[in-house]
């Protein structure tokens, strides 16, 4: 079913209001019946009113939630936390003719397996195997967030994850280098304790360049990260 969001976008589009970019970034995720974003729907919502003259219908909420890039390109699998230790495994050789050339291989290959062992064991890093791709996660921390990318320019897709040691909804939001509120949004962790989310650079508050500061909040911890934005 074709989303009613669409005539807006054209007719926007027609008229030269708004940016053209990311415009025709929603019209095309309009026609696949791709999902749309609570920003790109306020955006568009935005623009038909101050240069259509009106307000858009009320669209039904859907009822989709949003997946990464890493949510396609894994297949689903159950949630559950062990080490990674790398199997090491020889390529077939030639019979030796000697035996103590053999012995001699197999007792170097057991003390550097246990090497590999214990500096694993001892990094405390441990990843989750879950829907999305397995990031090393740090012990100690309860609360992460993160960006694909650390420089970002108008019209950009900022893609946001992260993990949560507590179930429910978190508030994530961004401040420009002034403090100005200029995106936020309440999304839900995940049974494996991870979130996921897309943002667009661009609307009121973008128009300088600077230092963005990206923040988490899920009721007991606040995180942030900061990014950089050319206008």
């Amino acid at each position: 079913m074709t989303d009613p969001l669409i005539d807006d976008v054209k007719t926007l589009l027609d008229k030269e209001k708004g940016d053209e970019r990311i415009l025709k970034q929603i019209c095309r995720a309009c026609e696949n019946n791709e999902v749309i974003s609570n920003y790109e729907r306020n955006y568009v919502r935005t623009l038909a009113e101050k240069y259509l003259g009106r307000t858009p219908e009320v669209e039904e909420k859907q009822h989709v939630e949003e997946k990464s890039i890493s949510d396609v390109m894994f297949s689903n699998t159950p949630s559950k936390q062990k080490i990674e230790t790398p199997q090491i495994t020889y390529p077939q050789t030639a019979k030796l003719k000697s035996t103590n050339t053999k012995m001699l291989l197999g007792i170097g290959g057991a003390i550097f397996a246990i090497i590999v062992i214990i500096g694993v064991s001892l990094s405390g890093v441990s990843y989750i195997e879950s829907d999305d791709s397995q990031i090393p996660i740090d012990s100690s921390s309860t609360l992460s967030i993160q960006t694909d990318l650390s420089t970002y320019q108008k019209g950009d897709i900022i893609s946001i994850s992260g993990t949560s040691n507590t179930s429910g909804k978190i508030n994530l939001s961004i401040e420009n280098q002034d403090g100005q509120l200029v995106w936020s949004e309440q999304i839900s962790v995940k049974s494996n304790g991870r979130f996921s989310t897309l943002a667009i650079a661009g609307g009121d508050g973008w128009d300088k360049s600077g230092t963005f500061t990206l923040k988490v909040e899920n009721n007991l911890e606040i995180e942030s990260k900061t990014f950089s934005f050319r206008a």
